[in-house]
């Protein structure tokens, strides 16, 4: 059992917890040791007494300690828990793999080899950072997936264990006994959505909580700016595109629920197979799993940062469906107007992607091509230079050989020495990558014409360099500083 007074101050979980204060929520876990359960910091149970708490930094810690998982609050409802972010970045890029399905079908030695580290290791270092092993973190992923999709949806209850991740219904019934105290079928207790048919695909729709202040609109704003035509549209309040995930193919849209901080995800698709693994994407795309809080605390110690965040709190760090997709759009994005440049990709999506028959059109009309169509795909009608042309097709090959991977974290320095390293890619190119591909907290592109425009005084525009000390106080947050400073 992982004691949380080891990781943080009791004192604050105690008043986070008493205020159920929703910035804190999915940051720890409480365990109630007299009933066997385990909390959100938001739960609408009565508090229990204090010498009863003890304090996960985790849902998998709690799970592990043998605790279930509270059915008043959904622990599994809960913005993700980013309690190792900033203290390993191999735990960081574990917890990604995992989260895309990594131990599904492998094994923890598997992972560690992706990794580069020792199998003992890797599980030193989670019992360190997160309370639980990988193991434990995939088993529990699975089975509070599973019971979202249960509450959540009409699928049919073997439909829901196989896209939850489980191998056999025997190993989802048993889990769900074991960890929950009852079966799948007397967990559910209604039915809000019409079941799915298959001759029609899969279709539902999820719930995805956040931590406020969450500024819906400017992400919104961000997204419709730069929608690809054919591939996203922005109708009204809602973000729509197409997707493709190995063999699913659809629509997602996205739009903000008006109470309990959480966005509406519609998902229809050809088969429900990935699912989790959407839910993942979408979640990193509007970067639902921010610490508005410690992002604020950093970045307030700037005059200019705290006038912008009191002006428009809440701005978050856009993300991307396909990481290839952005790093497409930052080198076409390169010296040329926003408009310019969704509309070479409007061109790129008809001349090198899949057509998309749906009733969408012709607001989403197509796939945005993969790596592997980019290099087949004639790109001479294209108006851009033809060195620009060339970059493109560099790095999808790159992808297509595996020498290039733009879908897991790492190594910020070590990302931007590789991005730098391929004909046509600059400092610049590369940052945009790492902050909206990856999600990198602290990419930050320095040289970025709109960054030097915010923080000009009297008239005079600093240099790079300047940029670049000056940015060293907003570290580990320097990608939301580059969003306000944008947004400004």
């Amino acid at each position: 059992m992982l004691n949380m007074n080891n990781l943080m101050d009791r004192d604050a979980c105690d008043r986070a917890r008493l205020a159920r204060d929703p910035r804190f929520d999915g940051l720890f876990f409480i365990g109630v040791k007299t009933t066997g359960i385990y909390c959100r910091p938001i739960c609408p149970a009565p508090s229990p007494r204090p010498e009863n708490i003890v304090y996960y930094p985790s849902a998998a810690a709690a799970a592990a300690a043998g605790l279930r998982p509270c059915l008043r609050c959904r622990p599994e409802t809960a913005p993700g828990t980013p309690a190792w972010n900033g203290t390993s970045a191999t735990v960081a890029r574990a917890m990604h793999l995992i989260r895309h399905g990594a131990l599904d079908g492998g094994s923890v030695n598997d992972l560690a080899e992706r990794l580069g580290v020792g199998t003992r290791h890797l599980r030193r270092l989670f019992r360190q950072h997160i309370g639980a092993t990988p193991k434990a973190i995939a088993d529990n992923q699975r089975l509070l997936f599973a019971k979202k999709l249960v509450l959540e949806t009409a699928m049919p209850i073997t439909q829901a264990a196989f896209a939850a991740g489980f191998g056999s219904l025997r190993r989802f019934n048993a889990a769900f006994r074991q960890r929950l105290g009852r079966t799948p079928s007397q967990l559910r207790t209604n039915h809000l959505q019409a079941r799915p048919h298959p001759e029609s695909g899969f279709n539902c729709t999820l719930t995805l909580s956040y931590r406020p202040p969450y500024n819906w609109d400017r992400m919104l704003e961000f997204f419709q700016r730069r929608a690809i035509p054919g591939v996203e549209w922005v109708d009204g309040q809602i973000y729509r595109r197409t997707i493709r995930l190995s063999t699913t193919r659809g629509t997602i849209a996205v739009r903000h629920a008006s109470k309990n901080h959480c966005l509406n995800l519609d998902v229809c698709v050809t088969d429900s197979r990935n699912l989790m693994t959407v839910v993942e994407r979408i979640r990193r795309m509007f970067d639902l799993d921010a610490n508005p809080r410690a992002i604020h605390q950093t970045l307030i110690r700037d005059p200019l940062l705290a006038e912008r965040i009191q002006k428009t709190p809440g701005l978050r760090l856009p993300g991307s469906w396909d990481p290839f997709e952005t790093a497409v759009r930052a080198v076409v994005g390169q010296q040329i107007s926003v408009k310019g440049a969704i509309t070479q990709l409007g061109r790129i999506a008809r001349t090198a992607g899949t057509p998309y028959e749906g009733d969408e059109k012709p607001h989403l009309a197509w796939f945005f091509p993969d790596a592997a169509e980019m290099v087949a795909s004639d790109m001479a009608s294209i108006g851009m230079p033809q060195k620009r042309k060339e970059t493109l097709r560099q790095i999808a090959q790159q992808m297509v050989s595996g020498s290039l991977e733009l879908d897991t974290p790492g190594d910020l320095p070590r990302f931007v020495d590789t991005m730098t390293a391929l004909p046509g890619i600059g400092d610049w190119t590369a940052n945009y990558v790492a902050m909206r591909a990856l999600g990198e907290p602290d990419a930050f592109p320095a040289s970025d014409l709109g960054i030097m425009k915010a923080l000009q005084e009297g008239g005079t525009r600093p240099t790079v360099r300047q940029v670049t000390v000056r940015a060293e106080a907003w570290r580990p947050w320097r990608a939301y500083a580059a969003i306000y400073l944008w947004q400004g």
